[in-house]
């Protein structure tokens, strides 16, 4: 398949790109600075900002079959990217004829009486609370056939290829391993129209998503 990366050269982007290469497909990586995508013949770089227009975005789009969206703000600008963005690029995928939107999200993104008691949520307010808007638009107000991944805090340690879905429990997920399931999301039917929560864990991924 071909495959759109909003985000794709941030951390997890990039990690996915990888993964995705691996499983034999192609990539539309999408940056504010494509200058930097990776050079390889099955990765076609395109200009994204998030800041842009729904048309910009559909033309940047063109030609893939799914759309992953991983981009991050950097602290700034969480309206903008998180939210707006994202639901610009969803406008766009509904423009685009593309049905598959995979979301990289947050955990408890779609339950805010949890940011204020969970630790390690209570500076993360207006952060989820974009997510917040953006998650709900595409559960309700489009058609995508979308699969919202809801990791824990991700770290930079390596990957160990195991994680618990669903306990919504707060913990960890190293960034390799966030990357890996959202890559294999795309091997199973099941995970259509699924809010995924994950945190490190003792199920290998392809387990763990085959019985979501």
């Amino acid at each position: 398949m071909k495959i759109f990366i909003a985000g794709a050269t941030g951390r997890v982007g990039t990690l996915l790109t990888r993964d995705l290469l691996q499983d034999g497909h192609e990539i539309i990586a999408g940056a504010r600075h494509p200058e930097r995508v990776e050079n390889n013949d099955r990765i076609t770089p395109v200009k994204c900002d998030l800041h842009e227009s729904v048309v910009e975005m559909t033309k940047a789009i063109k030609g893939a079959d799914v759309i992953y969206f991983t981009a991050g703000s950097g602290a700034k600008d969480l309206l903008q990217v998180y939210a707006f963005g994202a639901v610009k690029l969803m406008q766009a995928a509904t423009k685009a004829g593309i049905k598959r939107f995979v979301m990289l999200s947050a955990l408890f993104s779609l339950g805010p009486t949890k940011w204020g008691t969970v630790k390690g949520l209570d500076g993360l307010t207006d952060y989820n609370i974009a997510k917040f808007f953006a998650d709900n638009y595409l559960i309700h107000d489009t058609d995508l056939d979308y699969t919202i991944l809801q990791p824990t805090v991700m770290t930079d340690k390596p990957g160990t290829g195991k994680i618990t879905v669903d306990e919504g429990k707060f913990g960890y997920n190293p960034a390799e391993d966030v990357a890996r399931t959202l890559a294999d999301i795309l091997k199973y039917k099941n995970t259509n129209r699924k809010i995924i929560k994950m945190r490190e864990g003792d199920t290998p991924i392809d387990d763990a998503l085959s019985l979501v």
